[in-house]
C-alpha cells in the first residue's frame, strides 16, 4: 500500500477522498466546504458562526477555537453568543449585509448552534429571522442539539416542533457523513427558498466518529425553477409583516417542496412490487430500523420476499408529499419509526387523508391501531424496541415467518445476558476534589437554598445542604417571587453560576429587586464554564465588575467571599461598601445577609479546581510544590476531615491499628479545605515534589518467548466490556 502524508488537519483541509472526524468536527468542516464551493462558483462570500454551548454541542466552540487559523483564512468569523437568542439575532444581521451600501462580500452563510433549551429560548428570534428571510448568497443553518434522554439537561428535548412553528424546514441527518451532505443541502435550500433551515443533532451522532467521503464532486445540488415572485424570495427592505407572511406561507413553501423533489434528501431504500408493509424512519431512528432488520435477518432480498418497503426521510418538515404518496402506494400499513413525540407520523396521516385515495394504508407508530403503545414517546427508543415493533406489525399482516420469531428471541436473550453482566453499582455524580461549589453551596442552619443551572446543581443530591428545585437557565430566583407571598420562610439563598449570570441571570436578579423579596443571591464565580469543558465566560466580567452591576441593580448589601482575600488590594474597584471575607467566614456572613430585607448578594470567588489543575500543568503556581499528607501514625480515624471538606480525595486507609485517613494525591486539586480545623495528623510540605520511579538501567531485553495473544471474542452474540478510568469525577 502506498504511504500517504497524513496530518491532524486533514479532517478539515483534505479536498477529496476519505477523512476521519467526529460529528462535532464535521460541523467545523462544513462551513469550510461551503466556502470552497462558493469560491469554485465565483462567489466572494463570508461565513459567520454564533451560538451558545450545551450538550450535545458542548465541545463545538472549543473545536472552532482550535481551528481558528483555518476559519480566518477562509473568511469565516466565529463569535460565541452571550446567550442563544442574542447569537440568533447576530445571525439575522448577517443576512442583511446586502441591504445596505458597503458590503465587502457577496453574501454571508451563517450557522447558529445551541442545545434544545436554547432553541426554545430563541423561538422569537427564529420566527422573526425566518420571516425576514435569508440572503441570496448567504443562507442560515440552525443546528439544534437535542438531548432525548435528558442525560445532561433539566428536560428531555425535541426541537422539531419549534422549528415547524417558525415555519423553518428541518433536516434530520442519521450519520456523520450526512452532517456534511445535509449541511450543504441546508445552505443551498436556505438560499433557494429564502428560509432559515433547522438541522437536528443528537448525542448518538454528534459525539460519534466515522470515516467519510469528501470532495466537491460528491454532492451534485440541483436548483429547480424557483416560484416567480416579484423581488424574489430573499430578505428585502422595506418589508411589512404581512408581506413576509404571504411570501413565507406561499412561494417559500413551494420552493422548499420543489427543492426536496429535485434532490435526494428523502429516498426509497428498498422495495418490492407487491409490498404490504412500509417502514418510514428518520435520523438516528433510521439506524435503529436497519439494526432491527439485521437482527431479524432481513436484508434487501428478504425484504422483497416478505413484502417490506423502507423509506428514509431526511427533510422531516415539511414532509415531501409527492414522495411519501408514491412510497405509500399499494401498501396495507405504514410503520413510522421516530424518536420522541410523533412528528412525521402526523404529517403522513394528513398527507394521506388529503390525497383522497379510496384505499389508504393504515398508519401506526407511537401506538398501534388499538391505541396500545408501540414505540414510546418518552425516553429514548433503541434497536430492541424497534425490532419488537417490526415483528409485531409483520405478525399483524400475517407476514412473520417462524425464523423471525426465533431470531428475535435469540437476540433478546443475548442482550439480556449482557445487561445481567453489567456492573450493578450506580455512582451518584459528585463534586470534583477541591470544587469550590463543595464549600460555596453550604448554608447556615435554618436556611433553605434554591439550585440553578451548572455544576453546582449537584448540591440537590446532598440532602444535608437543604437546597431544592431548579429553573430554566436565567430564571434563578424568580420562583421565589411567586412563592414568597405564600410562605412563612421569609428568606432564601439562590445559587447562580457566573456563566449563567452573564448569560441571562442578571435579569432575574433585577426582577427580584423590583419585587422586593428577601433573597440572597450567591453568585458562584469560578471564571470558567466548567460543565461544558471549561470555556471562558463571554465578556469575562471580573468580581469587581459584578459587584458594581448588582449594586446598581439595587442590592442592599454586597459581600465577596474568597479563598484568597489577599489578592484584592485596597484600591480594587469594588462597588462602595463591599466587604471581602475569607471563605472560612462563609457561615457568619450568610447569617448576616439573611437578616437584611430585600436583595443581597454574596459573590463567592474561587476558581474551578479542575481548570486550575489544567492550568497548573502548563504554568506552575505557588501551590505547585505544596502538598498535604496525613501522618497515619497520628491520625485517629475520626473522619472529621472528611466531614469538613466533603472532598473525594480524602480516602479511608485500613491499617493494623484500624481505619485511618489518607490523601489521594493523584486526585487532589489542592483546594486545601481539608486543613480547616485543627488536626495534628495533617502535614503540609512546601517545596516538595512527588518521588518518581527511576528509569530502568540498561537496554530493555526482548522476552525469551513471544507474548501470547488474547483469545478473541466471538461476534455471534453481544458481549460487554468494562472500561475503567473514563470520565471526570463530577
Amino acid at each position: 500500500m502506498q504511504s500517504m502524508d497524513i496530518s491532524l488537519d486533514d479532517k478539515y483541509t483534505r479536498s477529496s477522498g476519505r477523512v476521519y472526524l467526529s460529528g462535532t468536527q464535521a460541523l467545523v468542516r462544513l462551513p469550510l466546504m461551503q466556502r470552497a464551493r462558493d469560491r469554485a462558483a465565483g462567489l466572494n462570500t463570508g461565513g459567520f458562526i454564533s451560538g451558545y454551548r450545551g450538550s450535545p454541542l458542548g465541545g463545538y466552540d472549543r473545536a472552532l477555537w482550535r481551528a481558528q487559523a483555518l476559519l480566518r483564512e477562509n473568511r469565516i468569523h466565529f463569535q460565541p453568543g452571550l446567550n442563544e437568542d442574542l447569537a440568533a439575532t447576530s445571525i439575522w444581521g448577517t443576512q442583511q449585509s446586502q441591504l445596505f451600501p458597503g458590503a465587502t462580500v457577496d453574501g454571508v452563510f451563517s450557522l447558529w448552534y445551541g442545545k434544545g433549551p436554547g432553541v426554545d429560548r430563541s423561538a422569537d428570534v427564529l420566527k422573526h429571522g425566518n420571516s425576514a428571510g435569508s440572503s441570496r448568497h448567504g443562507g442560515v443553518l440552525v443546528v439544534a442539539g437535542d438531548d432525548h434522554g435528558a442525560q445532561s439537561s433539566t428536560l428531555a428535548h425535541q426541537s422539531e416542533q419549534v422549528f415547524a412553528a417558525a415555519m423553518m424546514p428541518v433536516l434530520h441527518p442519521a450519520t456523520v457523513q450526512e452532517y456534511l451532505d445535509y449541511g450543504l443541502y441546508g445552505f443551498a435550500l436556505s438560499r433557494f427558498s429564502g428560509c432559515w433551515v433547522g438541522f437536528k443533532a443528537v448525542t448518538e451522532t454528534v459525539e460519534s466518529s466515522a470515516s467519510v467521503e469528501v470532495g466537491e464532486d460528491r454532492l451534485q445540488l440541483v436548483l429547480p425553477d424557483a416560484p416567480l415572485v416579484e423581488g424574489g424570495l430573499s430578505i428585502r427592505w422595506p418589508d411589512t409583516p404581512l408581506q413576509q407572511e404571504r411570501r413565507l406561507h406561499g412561494p417559500r413553501m413551494q420552493a422548499i417542496e420543489a427543492f426536496a423533489r429535485a434532490n435526494p434528501i428523502d429516498r426509497l431504500v428498498f422495495s418490492s412490487p407487491g409490498a404490504r408493509l412500509g417502514i418510514m424512519a428518520t435520523g438516528k431512528a433510521y439506524l435503529d430500523v436497519r439494526r432491527a432488520l439485521e437482527r431479524l435477518g432481513i436484508d434487501a432480498a428478504r425484504a422483497r420476499e416478505l413484502g417490506i418497503r423502507l423509506y428514509k426521510v431526511g427533510l422531516s418538515w415539511p414532509l415531501q408529499t409527492p414522495g411519501v404518496l408514491e412510497f405509500a402506494r399499494g401498501l396495507d400499513e405504514i410503520l413510522v419509526v421516530e424518536e420522541k413525540r410523533a412528528f412525521i407520523e402526523e404529517q403522513l396521516v394528513r398527507a394521506l387523508y388529503h390525497a383522497g385515495s379510496d384505499r389508504r394504508p393504515r398508519v401506526v407508530g407511537k401506538t398501534d391501531e388499538q391505541g396500545r403503545i408501540l414505540l414510546r414517546s418518552d425516553g429514548e427508543i433503541d434497536p430492541a424496541m424497534v425490532t419488537r415493533a417490526v415483528l409485531t406489525r409483520l405478525q399483524a399482516l400475517g407476514l412473520a415467518a417462524d425464523d423471525l420469531q426465533r431470531r428475535l428471541a435469540g437476540s433478546e436473550a443475548a442482550a439480556h445476558e449482557v445487561v445481567q453482566q453489567r456492573v450493578a453499582l450506580q455512582r451518584t455524580p459528585f463534586f470534583c476534589s477541591g470544587c469550590p461549589h463543595n464549600t460555596s453551596t453550604q448554608l447556615p442552619e435554618g436556611s433553605r437554598g434554591l439550585a440553578g443551572i451548572g455544576c453546582h446543581g449537584m448540591v440537590q443530591m446532598l440532602p444535608q445542604r437543604n437546597t431544592y428545585t431548579i429553573t430554566q437557565m436565567g430564571g434563578e430566583g424568580a420562583t421565589w417571587i411567586g412563592l414568597a407571598p405564600f410562605s412563612s420562610q421569609g428568606h432564601v439563598f439562590q445559587n447562580l453560576g457566573d456563566g449563567t449570570y452573564q448569560h441571562s441571570g442578571l435579569l432575574a436578579l433585577r426582577a427580584a429587586a423590583a419585587a422586593g423579596v428577601n433573597i440572597t443571591y450567591k453568585i458562584l464565580y469560578n471564571a470558567a464554564v466548567a460543565m461544558t469543558g471549561g470555556q471562558p465566560i463571554e465578556g469575562g466580567p471580573s468580581v469587581a465588575d459584578i459587584t458594581r452591576q448588582v449594586a446598581a441593580e439595587g442590592a442592599k448589601k454586597v459581600v465577596v467571599v474568597t479563598d484568597d482575600p489577599d489578592k484584592y488590594p485596597r484600591d480594587t474597584a469594588f462597588a462602595p461598601g463591599v466587604e471581602v471575607h475569607h471563605r472560612r467566614d462563609l457561615d457568619r456572613v450568610q447569617r448576616e445577609l439573611r437578616e437584611i430585607p430585600g436583595l443581597t448578594v454574596l459573590v463567592y470567588d474561587q476558581g474551578c479546581a479542575a481548570e486550575k489543575r489544567r492550568i497548573r500543568k502548563r504554568i506552575p503556581d505557588a501551590t505547585a510544590d505544596r502538598h498535604v499528607v496525613i501522618n497515619a501514625a497520628v491520625c485517629e480515624g475520626c473522619g472529621d476531615c472528611s466531614r469538613a471538606s466533603n472532598c473525594m480525595s480524602v480516602l479511608p486507609l485500613d491499617t493494623e491499628l484500624g481505619r485511618k485517613r489518607t490523601i489521594d494525591r493523584s486526585g487532589c486539586n489542592k483546594d486545601f479545605s481539608c486543613l480547616e480545623g485543627f488536626c495534628p495528623s495533617f502535614v503540609t510540605l512546601r517545596g516538595a515534589r512527588p518521588r518518581r520511579a527511576g528509569a530502568p538501567s540498561g537496554k530493555p531485553q526482548a522476552p525469551d518467548h513471544a507474548l501470547p495473544l488474547p483469545t478473541p471474542q466471538s461476534l455471534e452474540r453481544p458481549y460487554g466490556i468494562l472500561v475503567t478510568g473514563v470520565g471526570g469525577t463530577g
